[in-house]
């Protein structure tokens, strides 16, 4: 708990800082496009909030290895700093000057996957998915399923990073998620990381939501999802009895929006698939369920629907988390969750986009306008 409460403090503190700093300077680290298919907030708002929870994970290992807590800990977490640099730098080069593209990114999230494979032993040698484990018998297919995996959740984690909270408080259910079983497991290693992670990123949602005074950015998603990713590949590597398939259902969410806005882009529409668009299911709960509660454009009312519009995929991402961490040495019912949250997801997103939301997700009383 204290790794969890110094992470939680650190990331604060530094958050607060960068806003500080940040609100009256640094404008290069601002988001000025209001216009974009994905922009939602109302005056520009810098994005280098994973900054400041990099640099506290970063003391929080230098901290564990001057006062002695644990030296392991301390080694892993340093670690996966590390490894996770490419990515987050990658990702911090876009926000300060908009012009990486998303397969250079991509890349940089792949080679931290690689570095973590060699430096932390977290290759993927079990799925238990028919095809799947035969690839992982090979070192090379191990190697190339977790490069795939975790630059595919770092994508998924800046995919869902458009409404103030969003992404920050799904990474922090993943781990907690990842902590308790890490409990169950009797795996003190794997725990104190994943809540460590939880807390550095709760340090940094306090003052991202709801308000929205300092934006995650592309470097903090991206190494937010390795971040999970790794520390829930750490979980089964070195505990056989947890299902491979548990960190795929707790982290569903992010992983299916991302496939399916793949297969909306491409098969659908007919586009490139890293072209943004408006239409992700986050961006339909905003602009088709919200707009009757909140239906004015000033700034008041577009912050107060951006920060209303959270708890709506909060509430989706927590239908995989719960059952993952009721039946997570179970494969066949992961895999059985893990169909029906697809099933659900594309049912409610194919309701939303024709205008059928169900009544339970509007506000009390509002209707919605008749086409």
């Amino acid at each position: 708990m204290i790794q969890f409460l110094a992470a939680f403090v650190l990331s604060a503190a530094l958050t607060l800082l960068v806003v500080r700093i940040l609100r009256h300077h640094g404008a290069a680290t601002k988001d000025h496009d209001l216009s974009g298919p994905q922009k939602v907030h109302s005056q520009p708002v810098a994005r280098v909030g994973g900054l400041s929870v990099f640099a506290a994970l970063m003391l929080v290992a230098v901290a564990a290895a001057v006062l002695g807590w644990q030296r392991q800990l301390a080694l892993h977490l340093a670690l996966l700093v590390i490894c996770g640099f490419p990515a987050f730098a990658a990702g911090l080069a876009e926000d300060l000057t908009k012009r990486v593209p998303p397969f250079p990114r991509l890349v940089a999230a792949a080679v931290s996957a690689l570095l973590a494979v060699y430096l932390l032993n977290t290759a993927i040698r079990r799925t238990d998915i028919w095809g799947l484990d035969w690839i992982a018998a090979f070192e090379g297919g191990a190697t190339l399923l977790a490069m795939i995996a975790v630059a595919g959740m770092a994508n998924a984690v800046n995919i869902i990073d458009g409404f103030n909270g969003l992404a920050s408080m799904c990474v922090v259910m993943i781990l907690l998620a990842v902590a308790y079983v890490a409990g169950q497991t009797g795996d003190p290693l794997v725990l104190a990381l994943a809540l460590i992670g939880a807390g550095a990123t709760l340090g940094f949602f306090i003052w991202n939501y709801p308000h929205g005074l300092i934006f995650l950015g592309d470097g903090g998603a991206y190494f937010l999802g390795f971040y999970t990713a790794e520390v829930a590949l750490l979980l089964v590597v070195r505990n056989d009895d947890v299902s491979p398939l548990f960190p795929l259902l707790a982290a569903v969410y992010p992983v299916f929006e991302t496939l399916f806005s793949m297969y909306r882009r491409r098969v659908v529409r007919g586009r490139a698939i890293a072209m943004p668009d408006g239409v992700h299911l986050h961006s339909l709960v905003y602009r088709r369920l919200l707009r009757w509660a909140v239906g004015n454009r000033d700034a008041a009312a577009m912050t107060k629907r951006n920060a209303m519009t959270a708890p709506y995929l909060w509430m989706l991402c927590m239908t995989a988390v719960v059952p993952s961490v009721l039946f997570w040495n179970d494969s066949r019912i992961l895999g059985l969750f893990i169909v029906a949250f697809a099933l659900i997801y594309v049912s409610l997103y194919s309701l939303i986009i024709r205008f059928k939301s169900p009544r339970w997700l509007l506000m009390k009383g509002k209707q919605p306008p008749r086409r």
